[in-house]
């Protein structure tokens, strides 16, 4: 009986992707000392931005990148602390279905 050669067989992951993609929760918008903000689940995070996401020496930057720049300079002008910032993280973690702690850039490798 002869062999299969390896790497010969290709998944079509594209109706998969879709499927994900789709079950994913709306953007959540949230409001915290009269700043709101809307942020989208963090699966749905363009690849280079969730490398970035669990970075804590760049959020501010994944933050101006995801919310843009004024957004960030409303959030300083209301003074937003690192703590605020931490629950902003917890709670949108909550919101995409994605557990504390758990890596994005991990279900890559």
């Amino acid at each position: 009986m002869p062999s299969k050669p390896v790497g010969t067989e290709v998944v079509d992951l594209n109706s998969l992707a879709k499927q994900r993609r789709d079950a994913l929760p709306e953007p959540t918008t949230y409001n915290l000392f009269d700043v709101t903000f809307t942020l989208p689940p963090i699966k749905a995070l363009p690849f280079e931005l969730q490398e970035r996401v669990g970075d804590l020496d760049n959020t501010v930057g994944v933050l101006k990148d995801i919310l843009g720049a004024d957004k960030v300079k409303e959030m300083y002008a209301a003074g937003f602390t690192f703590g605020d910032l931490e629950l902003i993280a917890q709670e949108w973690q909550k919101r995409s279905g994605v557990e504390p702690g758990e890596s994005q850039a991990s279900a890559a490798s």
